[in-house]
């Protein structure tokens, strides 16, 4: 009986032995045969590269830091030559941008242990985006890769880290309870704006430190095939996050609720690229996005001056839908799905459920009504919005804000006139800068000196002025500062304490953050006042509202 019970024992622990193997030879199989593609093209060092306190220059490439703060970037050629024009004009901005968002990488991943796992994982991860993303947009990212630093090697070679970026987005997309994104946009036309004419506004709030939003970039593309378009981003962002083209066809992207992917497919940057490269109304648009496999769940806002009017292309890894207003001539757009198609969808439904999304939703309805008919400033006046439904306070930085404090960039477009604004520093308080497409692309004005359209700038939000932001700023600078105390289990001086719970006092993470300081100076009956504070207050997601009803419970 002894000697049959060592045989069961015996051939188990061989047979999970043998299993563990099988599947640790399967993941190095994958990691090692996993291919980005990458292209063979050798430097050309066409032309002279020029640079002065104003404006850059390679050729008939530009690249210049305007009155606004924002930069302009004007390329042109093909993909290779772009991408290498790119590089030339920007490789100190491209090792800024890259070094901030690895510096956040290492301040949520403190550990190099971690650090070396994350690389092998986006490695497997990744081991197919080559595959998904067409030649031409890694022919440019490629030629962008060739004034990259070699600093972050261990992460992968530039190409490998640039091609990697561009998939980063959507795995913020992804991590919804991390909420790197929380976006909002609508569009109007007919009765709904003065002139009749399509108009459309958007806030991106992609957040990664308000560091990795220093350097706003708006590109003029020339390509070489497909037709010329303008887009909002940062350094060596190729892919399009929200942007217009010569005929007037706008895309903007706003996150859904995705489930966590296993692999990559086309990142949804580069599929807006594709579609604003190549489309010029919402049925070709619709087309390109039907022939791309994304891995990520995301609403495509997609505005068409031949059309004269919008509609969202609703995607996820699974199915797709084109959704449109029907008679009403007004879209919202926020982070759930609106189609029949997805009204069954469990995750479309929790997201429902759980999520500010529907909130903003309706507050956006709410400011479209009190502002119609629409112009662009009342348009801009909607994005810097930061009260609740019927003018609720709801503390600055909520997430149920049409305004969070945190957009990476705001952008109102008019397609039929080829106007676009763009919004300035800080988020989309600062002035909204207006660009004529129709004089850029039309070579009309002198790129090394006037680009914007001075007579149409919006000014700045009247709110940058007041008491109240000045609150807003110092909320920012403390909640770091007390969050770091907490996790050292630091004391932080009473008066900072109470300086921090005035400047954002109907704020419910204020409370959330100075009951986790008071637990970590094991103050437990003034942490649960804290706790319960906070849950007075209103509170963007369920799984917020339930971490802190568990921490009470603790």
């Amino acid at each position: 009986m002894r000697k049959t019970l060592l045989k069961i024992v015996k051939y188990t622990v061989i047979t999970f032995a043998a299993f563990i193997i099988v599947v640790a030879l399967c993941v190095w199989y994958l990691y090692g045969t996993a291919d980005m593609m990458t292209p063979t093209h050798e430097p050309e060092n066409k032309y002279l590269l020029t640079n002065n306190d104003t404006c850059r220059t390679y050729g008939p490439n530009m690249l210049r830091k305007a009155n606004s703060g924002l930069w302009e970037l004007h390329v042109e050629g093909n993909a290779f030559e772009r991408g290498e024009a790119i590089g030339k004009l920007s490789k100190d901005l491209l090792y800024y941008q890259e070094n901030v968002f690895v510096n956040q990488i290492k301040e949520i991943i403190p550990s190099d242990n971690y650090l070396k796992f994350l690389r092998f994982f986006i490695v497997l991860f990744n081991r197919n985006l080559g595959k998904n993303v067409p030649k031409e947009y890694r022919d440019e990212i490629y030629g962008i890769s060739l004034s990259c630093t070699h600093q972050y090697d261990f992460i992968g070679t530039p190409y490998e880290r640039q091609l990697n970026y561009h998939a980063a987005h959507d795995l913020g997309h992804a991590m919804q309870d991390y909420m790197l994104v929380g976006c909002s946009s609508f569009a109007a036309w007919g009765e709904h704006t003065t002139d009749s004419t399509l108009l459309i506004g958007r806030n991106f709030d992609f957040y990664v430190g308000d560091d990795f939003a220093r350097n706003k970039q708006i590109a003029f593309y020339r390509p070489a095939t497909g037709y010329k378009f303008a887009s909002v981003g940062w350094p060596g962002m190729t892919g399009v996050l929200s942007g217009m083209n010569e005929h007037g066809l706008t895309v903007t992207i706003n996150a859904a609720k995705s489930a966590m992917p296993t692999s990559s497919a086309t990142p949804i940057s580069v599929l807006t690229r594709e579609i604003l490269q190549y489309a010029s109304t919402i049925e070709e648009a619709y087309q390109i996005a039907q022939n791309r496999k994304t891995f990520v769940a995301e609403s495509i806002l997609v505005g068409s001056a031949k059309d004269g009017k919008a509609a969202i292309i609703e995607k996820s890894p699974d199915k797709i839908a084109l959704y449109t207003a029907g008679k009403e001539k007004q879209l919202i757009c926020t982070n759930h799905y609106q189609s029949e198609e997805f009204q069954a969808d469990k995750r479309n439904i929790e997201n429902i459920e759980t999520s500010d999304s529907p909130y903003r939703y309706v507050r956006l309805g709410e400011l479209l009504a009190e502002n119609t008919p629409l112009t662009p400033v009342k348009a801009a006046s909607i994005l810097r919005n930061h009260k609740g439904l019927n003018n609720a306070d709801l503390g600055l930085a909520n997430e149920m804000a049409i305004n969070q404090f945190i957009a990476h960039h705001s952008v109102i477009f008019k397609p039929e006139k080829r106007l676009m604004w763009v919004s300035t520093s800080p988020w989309q308080s600062g002035k909204f800068v207006c660009y004529d497409l129709d004089r850029i692309f039309g070579n009309s004005i002198n790129f090394t000196s006037e680009t914007e359209s001075l007579a149409y700038t919006i000014p700045e939000d009247s709110f940058i002025y007041q008491p109240e932001f000045k609150q807003l700023l110092q909320y920012k600078e403390l909640t770091p500062l007390i969050r770091k105390h907490t996790q050292n289990k630091e004391a932080v001086n009473d008066s900072i304490l109470n300086i921090y719970r005035e400047t954002n006092p109907n704020m419910f993470y204020t409370y959330e953050v100075l009951g986790d300081y008071y637990m970590s100076q094991n103050n437990k009956s003034e942490a649960q006042k804290c706790w319960k504070k906070a849950l007075t207050l209103p509170i963007p997601k369920q799984g917020e509202t339930d971490r802190i009803r568990k921490k009470l419970e603790n």
